[in-house]
């Protein structure tokens, strides 16, 4: 890894704990989850998952609404997913890839499809966890988890993702180099 790519690294990080932290009165309206997303979109599934737990782990810790240890851990492990699914979708895109055109409809679906896909896996992971820390039943929890707070949550993040993707993927191809994310060019 060069120094180069480790300060990206450490921005992503950084951008996803510090919009979380700007963002605290939205509540559940983050932009923490397609920052992690393209951190493994460009990285790999694993950094990206490391760049999502960093990122929890830190948020977590110094959340001032408080956190509990188990939940911590399901949040941190459960932001990997998107980071997972960033360098997974990465590899489809591996065949003469050199960024998305901005009239590809297709693109900005599918992303948005995509974040709504995966924050409905890690809302349903977070809300079983919760329900078991707390007593609660799970699909108690699952249930009172989506009405409103999986729902904005989930809503926002299909926004986010389909709306942000397809520019911000192609600002970080043009920063770190499609060469360097090891898509061949075209």
């Amino acid at each position: 890894m060069t120094s180069r790519r480790i300060a990206i690294i450490a921005i992503l990080v950084a951008l996803a704990i510090g919009t979380n932290y700007a963002m605290m009165p939205l509540y559940n309206i983050k932009l923490m989850d397609v920052i992690v997303f393209l951190g493994g979109f460009c990285f790999g599934p694993s950094v990206g998952a490391l760049i999502g737990v960093i990122s929890w782990a830190v948020y977590g810790t110094l959340n001032p609404l408080g956190f509990s240890v188990p939940i911590l851990l399901a949040t941190m492990f459960s932001e990997s997913i998107y980071g997972v699914a960033g360098g997974l979708i990465k590899k489809s895109f591996t065949k003469n890839f050199s960024g998305f055109k901005k009239e590809q409809t297709s693109a900005y679906v599918f992303f948005g499809v995509l974040g709504f896909l995966s924050t409905l896996t890690y809302d349903v992971i977070t809300n079983i966890v919760f329900g078991y820390v707390y007593n609660y039943s799970i699909l108690v929890a699952v249930i009172v988890g989506f009405v409103p707070f999986g729902l904005v949550h989930i809503i926002s993040n299909a926004f986010f993702f389909g709306l942000g993707c397809v520019p911000a993927i192609n600002a970080l191809l043009n920063v770190i180099g499609v060469e360097n994310l090891g898509i061949p060019k075209k």
